[in-house]
């Protein structure tokens, strides 16, 4: 009798379970969803940055360390380089001039220039700054 009482849960608990919306379940390394591959620059190499003023305000850029503020009107470019091989990393601060959030966009077009692009943003805070560490991985504040 427990012999037959467990054949017949067996079946079905098997009957039940088959489902033809089954999905496997497919094992994946972190490359399948680890995003976008954080921008890095080799150390020690000179960085030059390129800022570029998207919204329709004024937008001021300064270099953190030794530079005023440069005023950038829309559609506007500036460009900063590093300074001598002795300035390890470079940061670089941004606000708009009415107050508004920003909202960087980061792009890397070659081996030694950082292209951040400045756009509107909507949520409060927003982006205020770019640092590029010792180590060459950049840094979105």
């Amino acid at each position: 009798m427990p012999k037959l009482l467990s054949a017949t849960l067996i079946t079905i608990s098997l009957l039940l379970g088959l489902n033809e919306n089954i999905k496997p379940a497919i094992a994946g390394t972190c490359a399948s969803r680890c995003g976008v591959k954080p921008l890095q620059f080799t150390p020690g190499r000179h960085i030059r940055v390129e800022v570029i003023n998207s919204t329709l305000n004024l937008i001021y850029v300064e270099k953190a360390q030794g530079t005023n503020p440069i005023a950038l009107r829309p559609g506007q470019k500036v460009r900063l380089e590093q300074g001598n091989g002795t300035e390890p990393n470079i940061s670089v601060v941004f606000w708009n001039e009415n107050g508004l959030s920003l909202k960087a966009n980061l792009f890397k077009p070659n081996f030694a220039t950082l292209q951040v692009e400045l756009r509107p943003e909507w949520r409060i805070g927003g982006d205020r700054g770019v640092y590029v560490r010792d180590d060459g991985r950049v840094t979105l504040l």
